[in-house]
């Protein structure tokens, strides 16, 4: 086996389509095809189904997905390792995080790995929300990442790096945007825009959680998939939202941001690592805290 067919045979299950794979491994397909060919010669087995219409992964090939996979990750960190000018922390790190909320964190972490830790490779995946990042990281499929309180997956370690003031956002006409505050028991009969109801968003929980201590259920009139998204629409006059201070740099014209009349209430930020992190996950978490530490808890209340 050569590790340039496996990492065919991984693009080519993953598009289950030879002329995509092809594009993507830049490539012509005979050639790709070729490749698959003599990687199945060697296993012995057949690896995808073919037809003029379709393609599907044989239950064999299905079976060495993972394997592949965790074959051209080890691959790829022997790479680092014999690039490396001394000894060092190498790999690759997988880290979660949801977008515009991640603005003070991702860029400044990065910036730090690299000119600490030449040898760690950062695999960021963004638009996860907080809900799902923690799905992932329980199961394995991501190193880290970002979320909020609670943390509901047993076996996920965590720790708080930043407390986020919950705001309400208003287009700049609205009657309400001429005050100061803004009270919950306001917004009951307002039109909300709100993060997608099945992906596991603290924002939109938090606001529902607000809405409902108050007597009143929002009605969302239209969902989008971030915060950008959501502010573009609340400024357009689509709605209003419930949205944390982490996204108060975001200033769409004729948006504004409004405190809540009630107690300061804050959604807890954490930094989310699975029960057995590699060397290289430790020393990011290590790079994370000295730019990040834990805060003392604000006066308020904080959601959790």
């Amino acid at each position: 086996m050569e590790l340039k067919h496996l990492k065919a045979f991984l693009v080519v299950a993953e598009e289950l389509h030879f002329g995509r794979a092809a594009s993507r491994l830049h490539m012509a397909q005979p050639q790709l095809s070729q490749w698959i060919r003599r990687l199945e010669a060697d296993l012995g087995v057949a690896l995808f189904d073919r037809s003029t219409r379709s393609v599907r992964l044989t239950d064999q090939g299905a079976a060495i997905v993972e394997p592949v996979r965790e074959t051209l990750e080890r691959a790829h960190a022997v790479e680092l390792a014999a690039r490396m000018k001394g000894p060092g922390v190498f790999g690759r790190v997988r880290i979660g995080y949801a977008g515009a909320g991640s603005r003070a964190v991702i860029p400044p972490l990065g910036r730090v790995v690299r000119a600490e830790d030449p040898g760690i490779e950062l695999d960021l995946r963004s638009m996860l929300y907080g809900g799902a990042t923690q799905r992932l990281v329980a199961y394995g499929e991501l190193d880290m990442g970002f979320s909020r309180l609670p943390v509901t997956h047993p076996g996920v370690e965590w720790r708080v790096f930043a407390y986020e003031r919950l705001l309400a956002a208003l287009p700049l006409d609205h009657r309400l945007a001429r005050q100061e505050t803004v009270a919950m028991r306001d917004l009951a009969a307002e039109p909300w825009v709100a993060f997608p109801a099945d992906q596991g968003s603290t924002v939109r929980d938090a606001g529902l959680l607000l809405a409902h201590e108050e007597g009143h259920l929002p009605r969302i009139v239209q969902e989008a998939p971030d915060s950008y998204a959501i502010l573009a629409l609340v400024a357009a006059g689509i709605g209003v939202t419930l949205t944390v201070s982490s996204v108060r740099h975001i200033n769409v014209p004729g948006l504004v941001y409004r405190e809540l009349a009630e107690q300061p209430t804050y959604l807890a930020a954490v930094v989310l690592w699975g029960p057995r992190p590699s060397r290289a996950t430790l020393r990011v978490l290590e790079i994370l805290e000295r730019l990040l530490p834990t805060p003392a808890p604000p006066e308020g209340r904080i959601l959790a």
